[in-house]
């Protein structure tokens, strides 16, 4: 089966070490090739990119070749997008009631507080698009865990918007900015909900995984929580499938494998499937990502 790019922002989504950071990098390097101006960025805690297009230059974004460019989003982006879009207005509600620093604040929003990080990152990437200066973002996310986490947090949201005005009528104005607390909070609901409509229009799931029975099991519950927020995953691929059967070893693996990737077709028959093989050396640099993209973008 071909994989087809047709530009907008292409997301790389699985369990831990599927696969994704190469599926991600061979189709930014696939677009850019094609001549499309393309970032492939990562929002995983502990990225690879740099790692596989074997870059050391530690400026964002870093220009790999001609229209390809790699960005990596750590913890220190997320507090300068935090800042930028909503950190002082919404610590002037916090601090209406706790008392706590600025910096303490943010560290506390942008690191314990389950999905707001993520959400942020949505949110950098849906600007990204916006602005139109790349043709093509290629999203190398984090573990599945992590990335789904995003997901809930519009309804973390709305549940604590439900109970604010209880919580916040008496405090009526942030303390620095002198806005309604309630339209604070509702701007950031808004956020969320321009957020969630990117993802369900503008984004392009791709799932991967591997062969194996916890990753084929995990499959049911992926796409039972990505349907439950309207996000539909346009394809499905399967990461090193065994082809050699030149030793006993590979030939008992390679049927082992047979058995899930048949799990895999019967039961996401509506998908395009692609199976890529598991290479003899490690997947880094442009020449072994072109090696798979012969692969990844068949024609045939």
């Amino acid at each position: 089966m071909t994989y087809t790019s047709r530009g907008s922002v292409i997301m790389f989504v699985g369990k831990g070490g599927v696969g994704k950071t190469t599926c991600a990098a061979t189709a930014a390097l696939h677009s850019a090739t094609s001549g499309k101006h393309t970032l492939a960025l990562s929002t995983d805690a502990t990225p690879s990119l740099s790692h596989i297009f074997e870059i050391t230059d530690k400026s964002r974004p870093t220009r790999v070749q001609d229209s390809l460019y790699i960005n990596e989003l750590g913890v220190e982006e997320v507090k300068e997008m935090w800042d930028k879009k909503f950190g002082r207005d919404v610590y002037s509600v916090f601090s209406s009631f706790v008392a706590i620093d600025y910096e303490d604040f943010v560290e506390f929003m942008t690191s314990i507080l389950p999905g707001l990080s993520d959400e942020f990152m949505v949110d950098y990437i849906r600007e990204t698009s916006v602005k139109g200066k790349y043709g093509t973002i290629v999203w190398d996310t984090a573990p599945l865990g992590q990335t789904l986490a995003l997901l809930k947090t519009p309804a973390l949201l709305a549940e604590h918007l439900r109970m604010a005005p209880r919580i916040y009528s008496k405090l009526r104005f942030g303390q620095s900015s002198r806005e309604p607390v309630l339209d604070i909070l509702k701007r950031w609901e808004n956020l969320s909900a321009t957020n969630m409509a990117f993802l369900r229009s503008g984004v392009r799931f791709n799932l991967v995984t591997i062969p194996e029975a916890l990753a084929v099991e995990q499959l049911e519950a992926i796409f039972h929580e990505l349907n439950q927020y309207g996000l539909r995953v346009e394809q499905l691929i399967i990461n090193n499938v065994i082809k050699e059967d030149g030793s006993e070893f590979l030939l008992t693996k390679s049927r082992q494998q047979q058995h899930y990737i048949k799990l895999i077709y019967d039961r996401y028959s509506n998908l395009p499937i692609i199976e890529l093989p598991m290479f003899p050396s490690e997947v880094k640099g442009l020449e072994r990502l072109q090696e798979v993209e012969r692969v990844l973008f068949a024609t045939g």
